[in-house]
């Protein structure tokens, strides 16, 4: 199973002798599966197969579309003819029980709501699933694949975003041993210059301590081990080609949680242009990442 967009558009046909059914689909993103499909009114007792039809193919998003039935070269069916026969009788017994003159003509008939409307038993409607899910289906699968195409588009575009991250966390942990150094070097700065007219010496023990404090306490070696990791399983979940949006998701919420933490423990301006740089980098991911199934 490809990655798929929750974006995409089918439609379907099929047909017998009698009946022609039509159906469009369209989806876009949603957190869960959702489907609204208008049909027929006299097949409304087959929208929980058409539901679950539906479902089968799409995992997660709105699904909308509409299903439409219509006979073909004038076929009305027996049941149908029968239906304006009896209407046509009763409007003439009601005129002539009213001494009204008898004009009825087709374009009368016309006038009259639904007088061409298919009428359709339970059994009918039954008989008539498998042509509605013959076009269902098509529609289905013109829709997954269209899915399919922006899903590898976007999958591409992802890669190429993670790969930059990966990049800027790599050039992290290239500046985070060089931290304590410039940290030291300043430290001893400004003794030298508090102590400059005392001529008393540096205590190199004390400076010593005070850079080991400051040294863990900005050591952000774990963090980017995570985030290592992280990187590791993106391109894992891209690599399974199946539904990964609320994966890929949940990942980007573990991608802000290490990078904040870099942020607050790096006290580099070099390492924090890189924190906000990738911040957004991952919000522009998890933007994307909505659009995933």
């Amino acid at each position: 199973m490809a990655i798929r967009s929750m974006t995409g558009f089918g439609r379907g046909e099929a047909s017998n002798e009698t009946y022609k059914v039509t159906a469009e689909l369209g989806s876009v993103n949603r957190k869960q599966f959702d489907c609204s499909v208008t049909l027929p009114r006299e097949l409304a007792c087959l929208e929980a197969d058409f539901q679950k039809l539906v479902h089968s193919y799409v995992n997660r998003g709105y699904i909308k579309g509409a299903v439409t039935l219509e006979t073909v070269s004038g076929g009305y069916s027996a049941a149908s003819l029968d239906g304006i026969r009896k209407q046509v009788e009763s409007l003439r017994l009601i005129s002539s029980e009213l001494g009204l003159k008898d004009t009825l003509t087709s374009s009368d008939l016309l006038r009259i709501p639904d007088i061409l409307r298919l009428r359709l038993s339970l059994r009918d409607s039954e008989e008539l699933w498998p042509l509605i899910q013959q076009a269902a289906t098509a529609a289905l699968e013109e829709m997954t694949k269209m899915r399919e195409r922006e899903g590898a588009e976007l999958v591409a575009d992802l890669r190429q975003r993670f790969n930059t991250l990966h990049g800027m966390a790599g050039k992290i942990r290239d500046l985070a041993p060089r931290v304590p150094v410039a940290y030291r070097a300043a430290l001893e700065r400004r003794l030298n210059e508090l102590l400059q007219t005392g001529g008393e010496a540096i205590d190199q023990a004390l400076v010593a301590r005070e850079v080991a404090v400051f040294a863990d306490r900005c050591d952000i070696s774990e963090e980017l081990t995570r985030l290592e990791s992280h990187f590791m399983q993106a391109e894992k979940i891209f690599a399974e080609e199946a539904a990964c949006g609320r994966t890929l998701d949940f990942l980007c919420q573990e991608f802000f949680r290490e990078i904040n933490t870099i942020g607050s423990k790096a006290n580099d301006a070099e390492i924090a242009k890189f924190v906000i740089a990738l911040k957004a980098g991952v919000e522009a991911i998890r933007e994307q990442v909505q659009n995933l199934e």
